[in-house]
């Protein structure tokens, strides 16, 4: 799935639309392909000279990856995911201009409208950012 599909899934839109693709594994888990430009708007004072994607950046990518595991309840007129928590996150390793992230992410309990997962990033094959995170498809009118 691009970045056209994905929008049409999910409300973001730049420059806070983080993924650049998206796969539904035959597992059911997803996983989301985002390459780090270098003229992102995050990495601007994150630091000056020696640019690093920071952690709620990490999160954020974590969580959009997961769209197209809620394709068919994002379709609802009025649906918007937000965060409701983050668990047991952990980070390991700088992510910089040029690296290509690439996130899992997987379904561990749902409500609807509430949703538990847990996810890991990594750059080359190496961990960067694990944890669990829980999110509410709610009405953009609630």
């Amino acid at each position: 799935m691009n970045k056209d599909e994905i929008m049409k899934i999910l409300p973001h839109r730049d420059p806070m639309l983080l993924v650049d693709e998206v796969i539904l594994n035959e597992d059911g888990t997803a996983t989301g392909i985002y390459h780090v430009r270098g003229d992102e708007f995050f990495l601007k004072g994150h630091f000056p000279g020696k640019p690093i994607v920071p952690g709620v950046i990490q999160c954020e990518i974590m969580a959009q990856s997961a769209c197209i595991l809620f394709a068919e309840k994002m379709k609802e007129k009025g649906a918007l995911p937000v965060y409701t928590g983050i668990d047991k996150v952990r980070f390991r390793g700088m992510i910089r201009p040029g690296d290509t992230i690439n996130t899992h992410v997987e379904l561990k309990r749902a409500s609807h409208p509430l949703y538990l997962l847990h996810g890991e990033l990594t750059v080359d094959g190496k961990k960067c950012m694990s944890g669990d995170f829980s999110f509410a498809i709610t009405n953009s009118g609630e």
